[in-house]
């Protein structure tokens, strides 16, 4: 029977470079066969990355009788279901970024590494990938075992199946993100028949090739190596970061159980079995420590619960805690840590920008230039007269025909607005105005003056919009 001693936390030094001597880190030179096991949260870890459904769906839900969700980089138009976002409100997409990046932070510090464990693309991907080998190859010793198995026609056509699926998978998810930036429907018709576009068949190839590659080769090594947000997460935890822990006053000192005999007194929970290394699908040993290999998955709980249930000892070994819980300190609430404050701070307002932006975008975009040279002129009636710019900006798919109005002064007049203005999907049309307003109406320099644009859209819908301009007249 095998036993280590208890050493109390490391306070110096040295006892941290003990403590990381004992890490580890594959830098490639082997291929981690993570063994699967049921539980908790495996199950959680599925329904989380059930969420990616939607990014291969998506694409083919439609709204009000097109895509819900096109990103039209060619014309500049980004849909939103029934919103039209052009470059003009492209400030809002500051904000979404901004919104997430935070919403980022603010889970790695109250959770860890969750984003890696549960949502990220290169975990979920992964994870397919590994399924797919587990049902072809078998367990983490016979895959082992063929890995170093001479070259046959049975382990040819094993690994020709299973390289063929990660390809497919490979080629949907190319084919997906692209779905989302031009019509699915088209897409399809065009993509198998070689009209599309040569930018389009490069996206695909590349992400063929790079999630081939990245789940099915790189795997861990990205979050090694290549992941910017593995080399930061460090920063935003902190002692009271609820994270996947292995308690050491309760499990060590370690020593394996032997069947039909009592374990001593003198030995701690843990059995020495390592099904925590065995299901890490980084190749770490929680025992010794937060790594930063740990991408917090969870699984290392799973498999810890699992054997204290065969040996009749009660779960949580390994559990979510933080390290002033594994000291004996209160936890802190929420409200009483400043970085959920900031955080809290800065996430409400890009949410309120983005609510803001979205309940004021209109249908159609009024803005009215005042012609500054000469800034009036005067008629031989009397009237004063000032000439307008206004620029016509269409969010809508189809073509407008809006109607030019103006309210102000008394006796006002609107000239060059008697027929309506065709105004193009997507795009700016300007129309030139001229106001009259008779001197008598005039009471000062500038009055204030209201252009208002109407039009009807083919499903019965009334768009409206309004600026506010001033009419400049003569020195009183």
């Amino acid at each position: 029977m095998s036993t280590s001693k208890l050493s109390p936390a490391p306070t110096t030094v040295d006892a941290l470079y003990d403590e990381a001597a004992h890490w580890h880190v594959n830098s490639g030179g082997e291929t981690i066969h993570a063994k699967r096991l049921a539980g908790r949260w495996r199950t959680i870890k599925w329904m989380t990355a059930s969420v990616w459904v939607v990014f291969f769906l998506g694409p083919y839900l439609h709204w009000d009788g097109r895509q819900a969700v096109l990103f039209d980089i060619p014309n500049r138009q980004y849909h939103l279901f029934g919103v039209t976002v052009l470059p003009q409100d492209f400030w809002m997409l500051s904000l979404v970024l901004l919104f997430f990046a935070i919403l980022l932070a603010v889970a790695t510090a109250l959770a860890g590494r969750v984003w890696c464990g549960f949502f990220c693309f290169q975990t979920v991907w992964t994870d397919v990938f590994t399924w797919i080998e587990e049902r072809l190859e078998g367990a983490p010793p016979q895959r082992r075992k063929l890995d170093q198995a001479p070259l046959t026609f049975s382990k040819l056509r094993i690994r020709a199946t299973k390289h063929l699926l990660w390809l497919i998978i490979g080629f949907a998810t190319g084919f997906s993100f692209v779905s989302w930036f031009t019509v699915a429907a088209d897409l399809w018709r065009e993509f198998f028949t070689g009209q599309a576009d040569r930018v389009v068949y490069i996206t695909v190839a590349l992400f063929t090739v790079g999630t081939y590659l990245l789940a099915g080769f790189l795997r861990e090594q990205v979050c090694f190596w290549l992941c910017p947000y593995a080399r930061i997460q460090g920063v935003m935890l902190d002692k009271a970061t609820v994270v996947p822990t292995y308690d050491e006053r309760r499990g060590e000192p370690r020593g394996r159980l032997h069947k039909g005999s009592a374990a001593p007194l003198s030995l701690g929970d843990c059995v020495e079995c390592s099904q925590c290394v065995a299901v890490c699908p980084t190749g770490i040993d929680i025992r010794f420590g937060q790594q930063e290999g740990c991408i917090t998955c969870a699984l290392c709980i799973d498999a810890c619960d699992a054997v204290m249930d065969k040996v009749g000892r009660p779960r949580g070994l390994i559990r979510y805690a933080s390290l002033d819980e594994l000291e004996g300190k209160p936890a802190r609430a929420l409200f009483k840590r400043a970085r959920v404050w900031v955080y809290g701070g800065i996430l409400v307002t890009a949410l309120s920008g983005i609510v803001y932006g979205l309940s004021t975008l209109d249908a159609v975009d009024l803005k009215v230039l005042h012609e500054r040279a000469p800034l009036f002129v005067s008629l031989k009636d009397g009237s004063i007269q000032n000439r307008y710019t206004l620029k016509l900006l269409n969010k809508m798919p189809e073509a407008l025909m809006v109607r030019i109005s103006v309210s102000g002064p008394a006796g006002l007049t609107l000239v060059g607005a008697d027929a309506p203005v065709a105004v193009a999907p997507g795009g700016v049309t300007p129309a030139e105005v001229f106001v009259k307003v008779p001197r008598a109406s005039l009471t000062r320099e500038q009055e204030p003056i209201r252009f208002g644009v109407e039009t009807v859209r083919p499903n019965g819908q009334v768009i409206r919009a309004e600026r506010t301009s001033v009419f400049v007249g003569p020195h009183h």
